[in-house]
């Protein structure tokens, strides 16, 4: 038998020139990926692992996900330079702790920009100028009460919030987005400066422009102002359109970026 060795003819290429941003999400989480595909350009790509979570989603039960949290980001490309990290869950986030979170990945990889979508909804508002808001979720009134009383402590005044009163993490993502848009359209409180529809796992991606130009406001969403947060964090500054306000005007100058985490290789 004759073997032989195949050397390239071309340069190996840097695949994902714009930025590499790697996704944590929930083992049930039917959605994301779908969503973040609609939302990035061709030009960045993301890479996911799953981190294990419990139904029916109670604060509790969030809680039982931040142990798992460092093996899933060293489950992402080991070898390979990643930008920016995420961890995709809204729930999880106010239940786990922004920082716990952030300290959690830094375990597996140090010094890479890491954001969440409470993170990244909190960037938003401030850009946007935003102080009162309504919000819709997927949740059941005790995870609300939760939910609103964490924007309560930031310094935002949460003039309404309503839920769809799920409590399994895979059926939200079964939600019409009609739904979604009908149920924007009848709890966005008139005074409230702009709409958030919280859970990465609802579709509310397709309808966010919809929404927006029936309500005359912002309305940001869990998986979008994730994908406008990192597209920042990777310094990825052209209008993106068809998904609101925030993706189109306000890219603009990257945000704040933090070293990103430098593995063993860069051209993979």
């Amino acid at each position: 038998m004759r073997n032989e060795r195949i050397e390239p003819h071309f340069a190996l290429e840097h695949l994902a020139p714009a930025g590499r941003i790697g996704v944590i999400t929930l083992a049930t989480d039917f959605n994301i990926e779908q969503d973040l595909r609609r939302l990035y350009p061709e030009t960045v790509h993301m890479f996911t692992s799953r981190v294990r979570n419990v139904n029916p989603l109670t604060i509790e039960n969030l809680r039982t996900m931040a142990p798992g949290i460092t093996a899933a980001a060293d489950a992402i490309l080991p070898g390979t330079r990643l930008d920016a990290m995420i961890y995709a869950c809204t729930s999880g986030t106010i239940a786990i702790g922004q920082a716990n979170i952030a300290a959690r990945i830094h375990q597996a990889c140090p010094g890479t920009a890491v954001t969440d979508p409470v993170t990244a909804v909190f960037a938003a508002l401030a850009t946007l100028r935003v102080k009162r808001l309504s919000i819709l979720t997927p949740y059941t009134d005790t995870v609300n009460h939760d939910v609103a009383a964490y924007f309560h402590q930031q310094g935002y005044e949460v003039t309404n919030i309503a839920g769809f009163g799920f409590e399994d993490d895979t059926a939200m993502t079964f939600i019409d987005p009609r739904d979604i848009k009908r149920a924007a359209l009848r709890i966005c409180d008139p005074n409230a400066d702009a709409l958030f529809i919280s859970c990465t796992a609802l579709r509310a991606t397709p309808v966010i422009a919809q929404i927006e130009a029936a309500l005359g406001k912002p309305v940001l969403s869990s998986n979008q102002v994730l994908a406008w947060h990192s597209l920042k964090l990777v310094g990825y500054a052209e209008p993106i359109h068809g998904f609101g306000s925030l993706m189109e005007r306000h890219l603009g100058a990257p945000a704040e970026t933090q070293p990103s985490c430098e593995h063993l290789s860069d051209a993979q």
